[in-house]
């Protein structure tokens, strides 16, 4: 994915959201449910979240410069937090405190065709936002899970927007039972109901993209099939004896940083071991596009020595 990748998802969602945004304010004008207020809420909420997730595209673009010699890629790691945090506050908690008022103070639903005719646009609009984002995702995804791909992509616009859409797709038909059986019933203690369940669901969400981008910003190294692609690159040279260690780690969703230290001939000349790092570093390029900063450090493995430290894959000096 590009540094702008997912912005089609991100665009539709942004559209989607503002759309549904105004008609569930206005069907709370009309109707007094909370439900409706709360799902206005949270779709105003997802809409400062797209802006958020755009700006934070834009401001990983930025070239590296000297105070960030290696770019501005977490950029989008931030936003991504910050898109968590928004969505548990102004979306989970308005949405739990308005349930429990109205629980507290229940009053019927008035003119309920416009809550029910809303939350059916709404159903409508947001399907198509999410099978916008699935679309842009299914290719990244692969053979995983959707629930793996969402833990393990290193971009955090896609996972972000199939979470919201998901999340905003249940909490509707959530909205819906709860209007539906405040009507039936004329009891609007369930309108109350629907809207806690759906506070409940926007923090279970929250707290799954913050746990998800807070370990990207602490920094991820690269999947297990990705260091293994590298390692296999690195001793597919024949002047690479072994890889003595490996570091990788993203700096930004599509710019990997690679450190190792390789075991290279005893009997290597300095102009032999420059050569063998280049060819090792062009093979590691062609194996993973991402790994965009590469050290490669020569040393000489002796295994009787490494087994006789503390850690026998290492060898002297090597950490």
């Amino acid at each position: 994915m590009s540094s702008s990748g997912g912005s089609k998802a991100v665009v539709a969602a942004l559209g989607a959201n503002l759309a549904i945004a105004v008609s569930k304010f206005v069907a709370f004008a009309f109707s007094g449910s909370s439900s409706m207020l709360a799902e206005g809420v949270h779709s105003l909420a997802d809409s400062g979240n797209q802006v958020l997730l755009l700006v934070g595209g834009r401001k990983a673009r930025r070239e590296a410069d000297e105070a960030h010699p290696f770019g501005y890629g977490r950029e989008r790691y931030v936003y991504g937090f910050l898109v968590s945090i928004v969505l548990f506050t102004i979306g989970g908690v308005f949405a739990l405190y308005e349930g429990v008022e109205k629980v507290r103070h229940p009053h019927a639903v008035d003119h309920w065709y416009w809550p029910v005719g809303v939350l059916i646009f709404a159903i409508v609009a947001e399907g198509f936002s999410f099978r916008t984002a699935i679309a842009e995702a299914r290719p990244l995804k692969g053979g995983q899970s959707w629930g793996r791909f969402i833990r393990t992509a290193k971009a955090p616009e896609l996972p972000v927007v199939l979470l919201e859409d998901f999340g905003a797709l249940i909490g509707l038909v959530l909205a819906l039972g709860g209007v539906g059986i405040a009507v039936l019933t004329g009891n609007g203690v369930w309108d109350g109901v629907g809207t806690l369940c759906i506070g409940a669901l926007l923090v279970a969400i929250a707290w799954v993209l913050a746990v998800e981008t807070k370990s990207l910003l602490l920094g991820e190294g690269a999947g297990p099939e990705a260091v293994a692609a590298i390692r296999a690159a690195l001793l597919a040279g024949p002047d690479v004896e072994r890889v003595i260690h490996m570091r990788t780690l993203h700096l930004g969703p599509e710019e990997l940083l690679v450190a190792a230290k390789i075991a290279v001939r005893p009997d290597a000349d300095a102009r032999s071991v420059s050569a063998t790092i280049n060819a090792a570093e062009a093979r590691v390029r062609a194996s993973d596009p991402t790994a965009r900063v590469i050290y490669l450090e020569p040393d000489l493995y002796s295994a009787a020595e490494a087994a006789a430290g503390p850690d026998p894959t290492a060898t002297p000096g090597g950490r």
